[in-house]
C-alpha cells in the first residue's frame, strides 16, 4: 500500500469540515465534448457554492458501454481530457474526481481508471482491481485489472478511490482504511438489479472501517441496461448523511467532518481489534478457490 502524493496532508491535520458535490450525472455514450462541459458547468456552479470536491460517477468522460469503441475513446493520463479538468480545478479552486478509459503506455492495454485531479493539477489516478465479467458484464474483454490500492493525501484531507465492483470486496476497502484513508470515494456505473447490494455495501464498507463513504453512481439508459443513480455518502456510524434521487439527473452537495473518523474508531475500535493472521489465511484460501 502506497500513499500517493498530493499536497501535503496528515489525517490529524483536517480541522474543518468539507464540502463534497455527488454529480449524478447521465453521461453521453461516446461524446467526451459534451460531458466534459457538464463537468465543467457543474464546477463552476459548485465553487460558488462552496463546494471543494467535485466527484462524477465511473467512465464519465465517454459513458460506460464502449465495447470496441474504448479502444479509440481512451486517452493516457495526463492526456487532452485530463490536461482541461487540470484547468477546471486550478480556475475554480476544486478537488475534482472523475472516471475514464485510461490508455496505458503498453500498447492495446486500457484500464477503467478514476482520475484526482485538484488546484495544482494531476494528483493521481486509481485502476479499477476488480472487473465484473459475468451477465451483462464483459469489462475483462476490453480493461487490464489495476495492481495497486493507494490513498491520496490532498488539504482536504486522506482519500481512497475505488470503482463499482470493487465495493463487493471489503479487502480494498479495509487496506485502503489502514493506510490512513478518512473518506472512500467509489464511482460507479451501476444498472438498477445491482441496487440492493450497493446499497448494503455502501453501509457496511463505512461501518466496519469507520470512515466516510461517497459513492456516485451514474443514471440513465445504454445498450438496454438502465443505471439507477442513488448515490450517497455514509458516515462512519452507518448513517446516510445524503443520498440522490433514484433513476434521474441529481446534484447534491454533503458537509463531512473527516476529524469523525478518529472518534468513531476510538469508539468502536475495528482497525485496532483486526487480527492481522487472518489476512495470511485469506490468502491461502483465495489461491484454494
Amino acid at each position: 500500500m502506497r500513499r500517493k502524493k498530493g499536497q501535503s496532508q496528515t489525517r490529524d491535520q483536517v480541522t474543518k469540515p468539507i464540502t463534497l458535490l455527488l454529480a449524478q450525472t447521465s453521461p453521453k455514450l461516446g461524446k467526451k465534448e459534451e460531458n466534459l462541459k457538464t463537468i465543467a458547468t457543474q464546477a463552476n456552479a459548485a465553487r460558488k457554492k462552496g463546494v471543494e470536491l467535485l466527484v462524477f460517477p465511473e467512465l464519465h468522460l465517454t459513458g460506460y458501454t464502449m465495447q470496441d469503441e474504448v479502444y479509440n475513446l481512451a486517452e493516457p493520463i495526463p492526456g487532452p481530457s485530463v490536461k482541461r479538468v487540470e484547468k477546471l480545478a486550478k480556475e475554480h479552486g476544486l478537488h475534482i474526481v472523475f472516471g475514464m478509459p485510461e490508455e496505458s503506455a503498453v500498447k492495446g492495454v486500457i484500464h477503467n481508471t478514476a482520475v484526482l485531479v485538484g488546484p495544482n493539477g494531476l494528483v493521481g489516478k486509481y485502476r479499477k482491481i476488480h472487473l465484473p465479467t459475468h451477465t451483462v458484464f464483459e469489462e475483462r474483454r476490453y480493461y487490464r485489472p489495476g495492481q495497486e490500492a493507494p490513498i491520496f493525501s490532498i488539504p482536504l484531507g486522506t482519500i481512497g478511490l475505488t470503482i463499482c465492483y470493487d465495493l463487493y470486496f471489503p479487502e480494498l476497502t479495509r487496506l485502503q482504511a489502514l493506510a490512513g484513508a478518512q473518506l472512500i470515494i467509489c464511482i460507479s456505473a451501476s444498472p438498477g438489479l445491482r441496487r440492493r447490494f450497493f446499497e448494503g455495501f455502501c453501509l457496511s464498507r463505512a461501518m466496519e472501517n469507520a470512515v466516510y463513504l461517497a459513492y456516485v453512481n451514474r443514471v440513465g439508459i445504454e445498450d438496454g441496461n438502465q443505471f439507477w443513480g442513488g448515490s450517497r455518502v455514509v458516515a462512519p456510524n452507518g448513517s446516510v448523511l445524503v443520498q440522490c434521487k433514484y433513476d434521474v439527473e441529481d446534484y447534491q452537495p454533503c458537509k463531512v467532518d473527516l476529524d469523525e473518523v478518529s472518534r468513531a474508531r476510538a469508539f468502536i475500535p475495528t482497525i485496532k481489534d483486526l487480527e492481522p493472521q487472518l489476512f495470511d489465511q485469506l490468502r491461502t484460501k483465495s489461491r484454494e478457490a
